[in-house]
């Protein structure tokens, strides 16, 4: 038996210098067959790479993590999504005792009341289903952009997950919100009317509004909290 070649950040940064997002993608699904995944939330950035993989028939598996608090509009551009590409995107659900659990104990907002119970709600439904989902691979492709908060200013391209053991790849990282919609619109691509709204960053209703002309990016998540690095816990260092 052949032994799998041993990959390292800077190999594989060396490895996609100079090539296009469809290029990068399809030579990671060369390098690691079967082991590149796709996580999607539907919103504008993940539509470009879901039109990305499909129009070019890569071999990335897509998946979502269903909250159960997700709003109308994001079903509906995930039917939308597998009628346009006759494809089924695959969803994670959280465990329903956890869950169950937390319901109640501290009722079903809990996640206003304190930091603490926001991420612990966050876990439930989105980091473990995420840790299931990841199981076993090892590229992890994501729709971060730069742009999107001054958390993510200092992320590269090509990162080393420490916590889920694999390579995180971000195919939109340099890409500007307007690039993002013009591709969106050339290529006749679904997308969440919640956009249209003020909505740019779109997660669970309950923690999720639009934003407001100058907002940071993910001003509209958990907008509660006084806190300019707010993440969920999916992109955890």
């Amino acid at each position: 038996m052949i032994a799998e070649p041993s990959y390292t950040i800077e190999n594989l940064t060396e490895l996609l210098a100079g090539k296009s997002e469809v290029e990068s993608l399809k030579t990671l699904a060369e390098l690691f067959p079967g082991q590149v995944v796709f996580s999607s939330s539907f919103g504008y950035e993940d539509q470009v790479i879901t039109d990305l993989i499909l129009a070019n028939n890569l071999p990335i598996r897509i998946f979502s993590l269903d909250t159960g608090r997700m709003f109308g509009e994001t079903y509906q551009v995930w039917q939308k999504t597998n009628s346009r590409y006759d494809t089924k995107i695959e969803a994670y659900y959280p465990k329903s005792e956890p869950l169950e659990k937390l319901l109640s104990e501290k009722g079903p907002f809990s996640f206003y009341e304190s930091v603490e119970n926001r991420k612990e709600c966050c876990f439930i439904r989105k980091v473990e289903p995420l840790n299931r989902a990841l199981a076993g691979n090892k590229i992890w492709i994501t729709g971060i952009r730069a742009e999107q908060s001054q958390n993510r200013q200092g992320m590269t391209q090509l990162e080393n997950d420490e916590v889920h053991n694999l390579f995180k790849f971000h195919p939109l990282m340099n890409w500007t919100f307007e690039e993002v919609k013009d591709y969106v619109r050339k290529n006749n691509v679904p997308y969440n009317p919640l956009h249209d709204r003020g909505f740019v960053s779109i997660g669970c209703q309950p923690c999720t509004r639009a934003i407001q002309e100058g907002e940071d990016f993910r001003a509209g998540r958990w907008w509660w909290e006084d806190n300019s690095k707010k993440e969920c816990g999916l992109h955890a260092k």
